[in-house]
C-alpha cells in the first residue's frame, strides 16, 4: 500500500536544491566564456561550434548512465548525493584546468586542451545535474512538486547570474586585465573559474551534508513500489537490463515524446545564444569586423590593432552581464512560475514564455548604437556603446523562457513517470536536451558560414524563429496527471515493459 510521502519545508527544499546553485555557477561561466576562450585559443567562428558539441555530447553519454546507476544505488550517503559530490569534484578538476591550457603548450596544443577540458567539465556537469533533478522528484511530495522544481529554477538563475557577471567584477572593480593575445586567457577570466570551482564544491557540499535521502524501505513505500520487484531489477545481469533500458526508450511515455519536439526547438535556440552571443554583439554591437574572428586573417597581420582587442575584451565582459541580466529575470519569474503555472495552467505558462523569448532573439536586429554612454552598475561604472545597454530589454524576454524551460518540462514529465524509473527516465530526457545541440552544433556553424556570410547577428535571429516553433509544439503535449500516472503504474496490463511486469 502506497503511504503519503511527507510534507517538506521550505528550507528543507531550499537544501535539496542548494547544490545546483554552484553547478549553475560552473556552467554560467562556462556559457559566458568558453567561446571567448575558444576564440582567444585560435578557434573561428565556422569551427566554434564543432567545438561546443562536446557539451550535449556528453550529456548524451552520461546522463542516461548515470540516471540508470543512481536507480540502483543505496549507500551511507543516499541514493543521488554519490554521483552529485563525484561529479562535483571532477568538475573543478576541469575547471581550474580549462583556464590553463596554455601552460600545457609543451604537452599539447592549448586549443586541444582546452577542449578535452570543455569536455571533463559537461561530463562531470551532467553526473550532477541528472542526480539534482531526481533529488528532487525523490523528496518532494507531488503535492510540492511544482514549487520544488520553481525553488530549483530560482537557485540555478541565482548561480548564473553570480557566475556571469564574474569576470566583468574581477575586471572593472578588483582590477584584473580582460585582454589577452592570441593563444592566452585574459587574467580575468582564469581567475573567475578558480572562485567558480569554489562555490561549486562548496554548494554541492552543502546539500550532501544537509539533505538525508529517504532509506529503500520508506522510498519504496512511499512511492507505492513493491520492494520485491526493486530487489529483482537491481540484480538483474548487465545485458538483462540494457535491454531494459532500449525497452524504455522504445516505450517512453507520451508525454516525453510530445515534449521532445519543443525541447528540440528550445535546446536548438539555446545552444545557438551560448556559442554566438559574443561574436554577434563583438559585430554588431562593437563594430569589430568579421574579418577579426577569422585566424588566417588574424595571422596574416603584424598585429591585432589595440583598438579591435580591447572592443572584444569588453564585448566579452558585457556577455556576462547580458546572461547574467536574462538569469536575474528568470530568477524573478521562477519566482511566480509555480503560481501562474497552477493558476492558468503549465501549457499555457510554458508555451507563452517560449514565444516571448523567441520575439526577444529576434529583436536584436533592433538595437545597434555606436553612441557611447557612461553606465552605473552600482559596483562600478563603464563606457561602452548604447546598443549594448539596449540589449537588455531583450534579455527580460529570453530570462522568462529560460525560467519556464527549466521547470516546466520536467513538472510537466514528473507526473507521467513510474516512480522506481524516475531516475533513468529524466537521464533519457535529456536526450530532448542533447540531441538538439548536436544538430545545432553540426549545422549552425555551416549556416552562419554560408547562408549569413559570417554575420553572427543573423544567427540568433534564427534561434528566435526556433524558440517560436517550440512554443507553438507545448500545445500538442498531452499532460498526465500524477493520480492518474500512479494508477497506471499500479494497474498490470500487457503493454508493460519488460521491467515494469510482476509489480
Amino acid at each position: 500500500m502506497q503511504a503519503n510521502q511527507p510534507r517538506l519545508s521550505f528550507w528543507q527544499i531550499w537544501n535539496v536544491s542548494f547544490g545546483f546553485l554552484g553547478v549553475q555557477f560552473g556552467f554560467a561561466l562556462q556559457n559566458a566564456n568558453v567561446s571567448r576562450i575558444l576564440t582567444d585559443l585560435g578557434a573561428d567562428l565556422h569551427s566554434l561550434s564543432l567545438f561546443w558539441l562536446v557539451a550535449p555530447i556528453m550529456g548524451l553519454i552520461v546522463q542516461p548512465i548515470v540516471g540508470s546507476a543512481s536507480d540502483r544505488t543505496w549507500n551511507k550517503l543516499g541514493r543521488r548525493r554519490p554521483f552529485i559530490l563525484g561529479g562535483a569534484i571532477a568538475a573543478v578538476v576541469g575547471m581550474v584546468l580549462l583556464p590553463n591550457a596554455p601552460l600545457f603548450v609543451v604537452f599539447i596544443a592549448p586549443m586541444l586542451m582546452g577542449a578535452l577540458m570543455v569536455a571533463l567539465m559537461d561530463a562531470s556537469f551532467n553526473v550532477c545535474f541528472q542526480p539534482f533533478r531526481s533529488l528532487v522528484s525523490d523528496m518532494v511530495p507531488p503535492s510540492q512538486r511544482n514549487v520544488g522544481y520553481s525553488i530549483q529554477s530560482l537557485l540555478i538563475n541565482i548561480g548564473a547570474v553570480i557566475g556571469s557577471i564574474l569576470p566583468f567584477v574581477l575586471t572593472n572593480v578588483v582590477g584584473l586585465e580582460n585582454t589577452a593575445q592570441m593563444g592566452e586567457v585574459a587574467p580575468s577570466v582564469i581567475w573567475a573559474f578558480y572562485i567558480g570551482a569554489t562555490v561549486l564544491l562548496g554548494s554541492v557540499i552543502w546539500t550532501v551534508l544537509r539533505t538525508k535521502e529517504y532509506s529503500p524501505e520508506d522510498y519504496n513505500r512511499y512511492k507505492g513500489i513493491h520492494a520485491n520487484a526493486a530487489a529483482v531489477e537491481k540484480k538483474a545481469p548487465f545485458v538483462t537490463r540494457m535491454k531494459g533500458f532500449f525497452s524504455l526508450v522504445i516505450h517512453m511515455p507520451k508525454t516525453m515524446r510530445q515534449l521532445a519536439i519543443v525541447q528540440f526547438f528550445s535546446w536548438f535556440a539555446l545552444f545557438i545564444m551560448w556559442v554566438y552571443t559574443t561574436p554577434a554583439i563583438t559585430q554588431h554591437i562593437w563594430n569589430v569586423d568579421k574579418q577579426w574572428f577569422d585566424p588566417a586573417y588574424i595571422a596574416s597581420v603584424p598585429a591585432v590593432p589595440l583598438a579591435i582587442t580591447q572592443a572584444r575584451g569588453e564585448a566579452g565582459d558585457w556577455v556576462g552581464i547580458l546572461f547574467a541580466a536574462y538569469s536575474v529575470f528568470a530568477a524573478i519569474f521562477s519566482v511566480f512560475l509555480a503560481r501562474l503555472a497552477d493558476s492558468l495552467g503549465r501549457k499555457v505558462v510554458y508555451a507563452g514564455a517560449l514565444a516571448i523569448g523567441g520575439v526577444s532573439y529576434m529583436s536584436f536586429l533592433l538595437f545597434q548604437d555606436l553612441t557611447l554612454v557612461n553606465v552605473n552598475l552600482w559596483i562600478t561604472e563603464v563606457t561602452v556603446p548604447m546598443g549594448a545597454v539596449k540589449l537588455l530589454i531583450p534579455m527580460i524576454g529570453i530570462g522568462i523562457a529560460w525560467a519556464a524551460i527549466l521547470a516546466m518540462p520536467y513538472a510537466m514529465l514528473a507526473g507521467s513517470l513510474p516512480a522506481e524509473k524516475t531516475g533513468v527516465y529524466m537521464g533519457i530526457f535529456n536526450f530532448t536536451v542533447a540531441a538538439p545541440q548536436i544538430v545545432s552544433g553540426l549545422t549552425a556553424g555551416w549556416i552562419l558560414n554560408h547562408i549569413f556570410d559570417n554575420d553572427a547577428k543573423y544567427i540568433i535571429v534564427l534561434a528566435g524563429v526556433s524558440m517560436v516553433l517550440g512554443a507553438i509544439a507545448v500545445f500538442f503535449v498531452d499532460e498526465v496527471t500524477t493520480q492518474h500516472a500512479t494508477d497506471a503504474q499500479n494497474t498490470p496490463n500487457s503493454n508493460e515493459h519488460p521491467l515494469e511486469q510482476g509489480k
